[in-house]
């Protein structure tokens, strides 16, 4: 056997020789690279619109007799129905209904975009216009990786995800919850996330809306970060408000996006619906009733504070109608993101939809399809702001490590296609096709040579080895590949500078906030817990519907 030729004892496959330089010195050199940070997509292709003027017209006009109609729920918030019978709506208990082209009117005060500062400036976003902000998966308990599979997610589990979103080029935001701590009180764990983000990452972030006062000391931090004439000038803070469709807001949803709107903080009005559940099972119908209840929400925004950034939400997946599982990737929820795009932007309001969205347990080949499904409609479909872009797992139970830098990849490779085509004189490449001329190669000519490095994308996760090498190499899958990847960006990782006084400032506000409340905690199990929840109330409905009450007839 000659020195040159060397193979695996194993497996009888040849092994190359690593040399120190050339194609494996390079490899090395791009492995160890710190990618630079991507701005926020500045979209250079068109987007896909699926209805005409006569169908938004249709889907507008009975949007308007929902809200005329039937109405909508504000509940348990006496201030909210003042405010509305103040305005001019019809106030019924805690049902509203709107005199047509009300909400419209109110809304002619909220910003077609605007922009969220981070602590450092270069980090800021435009959201609305032709911008798209990717953010990270918001709000599961679990977390899951390969070495230690599924698990309660907790606060170290919460600062790594942050300083990941830290780290990720293709990711313009640091997100919200990115995971659900469940190792702190749940009354307190707010703010130590609040704290992380600023801590860990200098990108913008959300704050708490799981109760008014959290928002409150979300806010209360962001004026130690910004200062408070900023802050009441300036959106620091976007934060994510759901219906509780169909067509209801509650207290808690209520009283955070109260106190974030009179802050002149963003508000993200977004109906979380799970299609044939919690609207009808029809696209229309659908596209129908989010628009009601974007409508509804974002115009009580502007009742809060006139201006304040409000942002047309929706998050819609279809349901499993032998289960009643929530289902991703399919074509319908693909035409809802499409539909609601249309809407928002005849609405003159920024648009939030989206996502890496898969109900896949691990990171399969379901994950990816379902994933991509759901991530091309979201750049091709024109939404500004893109919670769960990367990590989302199990229909947002888990926040997957692997999967959240794979999904970070296909960011990059978005935010390249998003580009569009280069007609520049270096797009047009008509030198080297001049240089080259019939027959002939282009690997080696002068263009090909200056613009080799960047000329196409380079995926951080894909093996495109030949079968020789990749077995040589261990034979990884992309999961495995990805798990090697993200603990090495949390080993090379390097906090942002935070000034001293800042860090110190909300070091104090956390421990005074901390010291005033007894330790809360969460069920042991947040599924089950509202699993058991909505069996009661829908056993407590069917009780009414036959004239019970408790078991006995009323």
């Amino acid at each position: 056997m000659s020195d040159s030729q060397r193979y695996n004892a194993a497996t009888g496959a040849p092994v190359r020789r690593k040399r120190a330089g050339g194609m494996d010195g390079r490899r090395a050199l791009r492995a160890n690279r710190r990618d630079p940070q991507m701005p926020a997509i500045l979209r250079k292709i068109p987007t896909v619109e699926i209805m005409d003027e006569e169908g938004l017209a249709l889907i507008e006009t009975n949007a308007d007799m929902i809200l005329q109609e039937i109405g909508i729920e504000f509940r348990e918030d006496p201030e909210a129905l003042q405010m509305w019978r103040d305005a001019g709506a019809d106030v019924q208990g805690e049902r509203v209904r709107f005199p047509k082209g009300l909400c419209r009117k109110l809304l002619e005060t909220a910003p077609r975009e605007f922009t969220q500062f981070a602590r450092n400036q270069e980090r800021s976003v435009q959201i609305g216009g032709k911008t798209t902000v990717f953010a990270p998966v918001y709000g599961p308990p679990f977390v899951r990786d390969l070495d230690g599979g599924r698990r309660y997610a907790t606060l170290e589990d919460f600062h790594n995800f942050v300083k990941l979103a830290y780290l990720a080029p293709a990711m313009h935001h640091s997100g919200g919850t990115v995971c659900e701590p469940v190792d702190v009180p749940v009354n307190k764990r707010h703010l130590d996330m609040v704290m992380a983000h600023v801590k860990y990452s200098d990108k913008p972030f959300m704050g708490s809306v799981t109760h008014p006062e959290r928002a409150e000391d979300s806010v209360a931090m962001a004026k130690l970060v910004f200062g408070d004439e900023f802050v009441d000038n300036n959106c620091v803070l976007i934060n994510l408000i759901n219906a509780n469709s169909p067509m209801v807001f509650d207290s808690t949803m209520l009283g955070a996006l109260k106190v974030y709107a009179r802050a002149g903080q963003a508000t993200v009005i977004s109906p979380f619906i799970l299609a044939g559940a919690m609207s009808p099972v029809t696209v229309a119908g659908t596209l129908t009733q989010i628009l009601a209840e974007v409508l509804a929400g974002a115009a009580f925004a502007q009742l809060c504070r006139p201006g304040a950034p409000v942002v047309f939400g929706t998050f819609a997946s279809s349901i499993s109608m032998q289960s009643g599982a929530p289902t991703f990737g399919t074509p319908e929820p693909s035409l809802v993101l499409y539909g609601a795009g249309q809407l928002a932007r005849r609405l003159g309001l920024p648009y939030r939809s989206g996502g890496s969205l898969c109900g896949s347990k691990v990171c399969d080949a379901q994950a990816a399809y379902e994933s991509a499904q759901t991530l091309l409609p979201t750049v091709m479909g024109g939404v500004n702001f893109v919670l769960h872009a990367a990590g989302w797992l199990e229909g947002g139970l888990a926040s997957s490590y692997e999967k959240f830098v794979m999904d970070c990849d296909q960011l990059a490779m978005m935010q390249r296609f998003a580009q569009g085509v280069d007609l520049s004189e270096q797009g047009q490449a008509l030198s080297a096709i001049r240089e080259v001329g019939p027959g002939h190669h282009y690997l080696g000519c002068e263009h090909t040579q200056a613009n080799f490095e960047n000329a196409f994308y380079r995926s951080t996760i894909a093996d495109n080895n030949s079968y020789e090498q990749w077995q040589a190499d261990g034979e990884k899958t992309a999961e495995q590949r990805a798990n090697v990847l993200w603990k090495k960006m949390l080993q090379d990782y390097e906090a942002p500078a935070l000034d001293q006084g800042i860090e110190e400032a909300l070091t104090d506000f956390i421990a005074r906030k901390k010291d005033s409340a007894e330790d809360a905690f969460a069920p042991k199990d947040p599924k089950k817990d509202a699993m058991s929840r909505s069996m009661k109330v829908r056993s407590t409905a069917m009780r009414e519907s036959f004239g019970l009450k408790d078991g006995k007839e009323k």
